[in-house]
């Protein structure tokens, strides 16, 4: 660490403020916006991500300034949140057409630093110290400005030594995002099924056969306005909620980096945090399906857990026709958005669900099982791998750990 260079980041990169926002504008070049949101839940912005970008426009200027590169890294600059900003992401491929959007940085480094060891050093617990206690703003956001962006302090070994850093934490992180992909996959085939099965009622009938495409008898229901399978009903999600058994609840203050108990919150992360408290623990027998009332966010937990103290709903059904992965996805498919900022419990529960027969519901209920315990295994395995990255983390950028 002898021989390691104390630098401000301006002297190894530049450093520019995204002002390009989400509104297209006539005469303005067309381009696909890396937004806030794309940033603060990925570690690498990469190609898979292209689809979910939205389309904006920009000056050529902006273009130029602001498209995306290989070996860049973005930042989370402005936010409501202390704790949303200083959030980055790393650019691991070119785009031709996709530019950063506004309350973001971004950051190109010079041939003196390594941009995946710049990544992660923006992790580190030196750098969350120094972002909370340089952040300024008024009223209710807080922001990193441009003065603070570049003074941000940094410990570089020579740039061989940082890349052999980054490639050891990155193949963790590759491993993660590996999980990550195979879990999407696995919930989307999932739903694909389960939209193949009950929303066009081709499930296999007694032959093997698509159910309604093979004839198979259907009746019109006046709740739906549609045909179903004969034998099939219609209920409102009210009505099939079991009572839910009273547990202590985890307030956000209280939340902690590790622990024994996942926290299971409204929020987008799946996992918001954890706990050490034996009383919050809330077990599962069978899968917990969570509902966030204000962000309508719905998780399938099938591991013992915590709830958060930020307005969720536990869901569980009272009819064996109606198991737990099939009401997860009954409930999914269910559009509340015309609501806007609500409490959504009151409008989920009066909405309308088929209840189909016994045994093709447990036929769809064994499948989504194990697509969902393999789901669980890698999330599991995540978790070893982040608190290995975390662990490595601060040895490798405080060179304790040598990579010589």
């Amino acid at each position: 660490m002898s021989n390691w260079e104390k630098v401000q980041l301006n002297k190894v990169a530049d450093i520019k403020l995204s002002n390009v926002d989400k509104k297209t504008k006539a005469n303005e070049k067309l381009v696909k916006l890396c937004n806030y949101t794309d940033v603060y839940k990925n570690s690498f912005i990469h190609s898979g991500l292209h689809k979910n970008f939205m389309i904006a426009s920009c000056t050529n200027n902006e273009f130029n300034k602001f498209k995306l590169k290989e070996g860049q890294v973005a930042i989370t600059k402005d936010s409501e949140k202390p704790n949303d900003i200083g959030i980055p992401a790393y650019i691991s491929q070119n785009f031709e057409d996709v530019v950063l959007g506004y309350h973001l940085a971004l950051f190109t480094p010079n041939n003196k630093l390594d941009g995946k060891y710049l990544n992660y050093w923006l992790n580190t617990k030196q750098s969350k110290r120094y972002f909370e206690n340089n952040a300024g703003g008024s009223g209710q956001r807080c922001s990193l400005n441009l003065n603070v962006l570049q003074e941000i302090p940094l410990l570089l070994p020579n740039i061989e030594n940082q890349k052999k850093i980054a490639k050891v934490l990155s193949d963790l992180d590759a491993k993660i995002e590996l999980n990550n992909k195979i879990n999407a996959e696995l919930e989307a085939m999932a739903k694909l099924i389960y939209d193949y099965w009950f929303v066009q009622f081709d499930f296999p009938d007694k032959n093997g056969k698509p159910y309604k495409s093979s004839g198979g008898k259907m009746v019109y229901n006046e709740e739906l306005k549609r045909e179903i399978p004969a034998g099939w009903e219609v209920k409102e999600i009210g009505k099939l909620l079991a009572k839910e058994s009273k547990v202590k609840k985890v307030p956000s203050s209280e939340y902690l980096s590790d622990g024994n108990i996942p926290i299971i919150d409204q929020s987008m992360k799946f996992i918001c945090g954890f706990t050490n408290d034996t009383n919050t623990k809330i077990k599962t027998e069978i899968p917990i399906i969570v509902f966030g009332d204000h962000t309508r966010i719905v998780k399938l937990i099938n591991f013992d857990f915590a709830r958060g103290a930020d307005g969720t709903q536990i869901l569980l059904s009272n009819d064996e026709r109606v198991p737990q992965h099939f009401f997860f996805q009954s409930i999914t498919s269910i559009d509340l958005s015309n609501y806007g900022y609500a409490r959504h419990f009151k409008f989920l529960k009066e909405k309308l669900t088929i209840v189909p027969e016994k045994d093709i519901v447990q036929k769809y209920e064994l499948i989504a099982k194990n697509m969902f315990l393999k789901i669980k295994m890698n999330i599991e395995e995540n978790q070893t791998l982040t608190e290995l990255r975390d662990w490595l983390l601060p040895m490798l950028m405080n060179g304790q750990v040598s990579m010589d």
